[in-house]
């Protein structure tokens, strides 16, 4: 079976050759690395794959990023933000290619009440996190990278309760280039409940066995599961997004068909089955009433 998500352990041995034992010291849960340094070492780009943690980039140069099903170009200074919920991969690296970008776990920041990393803006699930910088932006973003570096091969004690308050500042800075306007109570309600589905609705993947399935497949499982009424969970959702419940599972139950048909080794009827579909008849139908096309020409 093709493997569908890469741990954090495997990304340092598979990129850069370190070995468990040799993983700093906060047992791998952070590093920070240079573009260059990747570029140097021959790595090849990433496979497109989910990953079990989180990872901030800054990316000077030219290329395409590819997230989920979405392919995005990007040119001269961009700050990327990456989680696990989603999949991605990038063209292969040029050799003038710069910048710099760290990993970390969840872990990472536990036991800070502040930072949620799944409800931050920049790591909401459905969201494309690519922001162009200015130069004065980029400036300022390589600086607090420079910092990292630098403070990752010291020997101070409390180094990385300070690394964290630095990544806490890109991350910030991300929010900042995205700003979110709430003109009322009632309009911060309908966010609130829109981001608690969106939640559960990316709650459900990565779909790494056939043994799993998708379960919440209708509006009206979602609302149960919230304590509201179907109405108005699909008012709360439309007016946030211009989308329909029903579109927002759709789009989502589409886009892990393609994944899984393209990078999994499982049989349609086992995708049709994980994805909750009574048969893989339905399956198709979906598939072809979605994509004009069918499960096996997008195998």
């Amino acid at each position: 079976m093709a493997k569908t998500t890469e741990t954090l352990e495997q990304f340092y041995r598979n990129k850069y050759g370190i070995l468990s034992g040799d993983l700093p010291k906060n047992d791998g849960q952070f590093n920070v690395f240079r573009i260059e340094d990747r570029i140097n070492s021959g790595t090849s780009s990433p496979t497109f794959i989910r990953r079990d943690f989180h990872k901030i980039m800054l990316f000077q140069g030219d290329n395409i990023f590819h997230y989920g099903d979405r392919s995005i170009p990007i040119t001269g200074n961009t700050l990327l933000f990456f989680n696990p919920h989603v999949p991605y991969t990038y063209e292969d690296l040029a050799p003038d290619t710069k910048g710099c970008f760290c990993v970390f776990k969840d872990e990472f920041f536990k036991g800070n009440v502040r930072l949620n990393l799944f409800e931050l803006p920049v790591f909401t699930a459905g969201t494309y996190p690519v922001y162009s910088l200015k130069e004065e932006q980029a400036l300022e973003i390589k600086a607090i990278f420079e910092k990292i570096i630098k403070e990752i091969d010291s020997d101070f004690l409390y180094k990385y309760e300070l690394i964290k308050n630095y990544v806490s500042e890109l991350i910030y800075f991300g929010m900042k280039l995205q700003p979110v306007s709430i003109s009322s109570d009632h309009t911060h309600a309908a966010a609130r409940i829109t981001s608690v589905f969106l939640e559960l609705l990316e709650r459900q993947f990565p779909i790494e066995s056939t043994a799993q399935r998708f379960e919440l497949r209708s509006p009206k499982t979602f609302a149960e599961r919230l304590s509201i009424h179907v109405n108005y969970l699909n008012r709360a959702i439309k007016k946030q997004t211009g989308k329909t419940t029903t579109e927002h599972i759709f789009e989502r139950l589409v886009s892990e068909a393609k994944i899984l048909l393209k990078y999994t080794d499982w049989s349609i009827s086992e995708i049709s089955y994980v994805l909750g579909f009574e048969d893989q008849a339905h399956f198709n139908h979906f598939i072809k009433k979605h994509t004009q096309r069918s499960p096996t020409s997008l195998r």
